[in-house]
């Protein structure tokens, strides 16, 4: 009896060991895996460009008199308006230059009327023949002579007020103030080299930026017009990445290109205005021009659907019984994560999407098809 149950034991442990043994050599399915089917859409790249930021008119602030700097009314970065203060020159000298060139005048006008009260009693005396003419004509050049003298006092007290007013700077434009070259004490002067501040208006900015010779033709063969008026007016709106890669929330509009290339750089300039109505820009900020262009029936790969091996980019094709294989891409282009390819892939082949890290050069998968709208940004448009 026990060596019957000993050889039941024995069996099922042998048949135990077999099904596992056939469970081991099992292989497993093919992993499932979302694959997509290429297609060309629409998209919209950008060209950047460094770009450096100025207000609109920069104005230096200069001294038009010599003195000391008696007061300074703002401080470096203030935002200030037409005809406000900003600094003060001791006006002492310049008083008294008014105040002597305004007595000048009353004694012009004194003579003046001296002359007068002299050709008056003349006039009658010759009259009569009581005196020679002579003497009322020398007494007429006097008063002629008075008269100019008293024209010179005036045009002097004008000079003299117009000087002292230079004592006074006020803002020429509405702006900001930037760095203040000098402290309140200074001795000053119209010779000196640096400007006392320089104010940016900047209700609207100018962002100026380059292209070399090369990038300028391929431009404009891509913008619509005969001439380079034309062209220009045809320039899409451009916008402003900032320091911190943010966009400026104002789109931009390029207005002038320099008339020549720059022969030391072999560039030419451009200019794009932009509105900054809440005065976030400031004038010397840097930044990048950007450009769109709208690009049609491009072949399109998302993003996440491919990965990198030393600096090439490759996908997983899906071919004949479901076998993948890896193909290196050429990418011209990149938009809304995704690429623009023009070799390696062609329209309407069948790429592995997702799990890529598992894959691996006549691997087996059971694929699992998604739309390639619904891979693709919103923002690119099917054709």
């Amino acid at each position: 009896m026990n060596k019957l149950k000993n050889y039941a034991a024995y069996g099922l442990f042998l048949y135990l060991v077999s099904c596992a043994s056939n469970a081991m050599n099992t292989p497993p399915p093919p992993p499932a895996l979302p694959v997509v089917k290429l297609d060309t859409g629409s998209v919209i790249t950008w060209q950047e460009y460094p770009a450096n930021v100025q207000g609109t008119t920069n104005v230096d602030i200069r001294p038009q008199v010599s003195g000391y700097l008696e007061k300074i009314y703002v401080e470096d970065g203030a935002y200030v308006t037409k005809g406000q203060p900003l600094f003060r020159i001791n006006s002492s000298e310049y008083g008294q230059y008014s105040n002597t060139a305004a007595a000048n005048i009353q004694s012009a006008n004194g003579a003046v009327e001296k002359a007068k009260v002299e050709v008056e009693r003349l006039q009658p005396l010759v009259a009569n023949k009581v005196i020679a003419e002579v003497q009322l004509k020398t007494a007429l050049a006097n008063l002629h002579e008075a008269e100019a003298a008293y024209q010179r006092a005036v045009s002097d007290k004008r000079s003299a007020d117009i000087t002292l007013g230079y004592t006074l700077i006020t803002a020429p434009v509405n702006g900001y103030v930037g760095h203040i070259n000098f402290k309140q004490g200074s001795l000053i002067g119209k010779g000196e080299l640096e400007p006392l501040t320089v104010l940016s208006e900047v209700n609207d900015v100018h962002a100026y930026f380059s292209m070399s010779e090369a990038e300028f033709y391929s431009f404009f063969a891509n913008i619509e017009g005969k001439t380079a008026a034309e062209k220009i007016a045809h320039i899409p709106a451009v916008e402003l990445k900032l320091a911190d890669n943010s966009i400026y929330h104002t789109k931009g509009k390029v207005e002038l290109v320099q008339g020549q290339f720059d022969r030391s750089s072999g560039s030419i300039a451009f200019r794009a205005v932009f509105a900054n109505q809440d005065r976030l820009l400031r004038s010397g900020i840097t930044g990048k021009i950007r450009i769109p262009f709208a690009q049609q029936n491009k072949l399109l790969v998302p993003e996440e659907a491919t990965y990198e091996l030393q600096d090439k980019v490759y996908v997983f094709a899906v071919g004949d019984s479901n076998k993948v294989v890896s193909r290196e891409i050429s990418i011209k282009g990149k938009s809304n994560g995704n690429y623009i390819v023009d070799k390696g892939v062609e329209n309407g082949e069948t790429i592995v999407f997702s799990g890529l890290q598992r894959l691996r050069d006549g691997a087996v998968i059971t694929p699992q098809r998604i739309s390639f709208d619904s891979v693709l940004n919103t923002t690119v448009a099917k054709q």
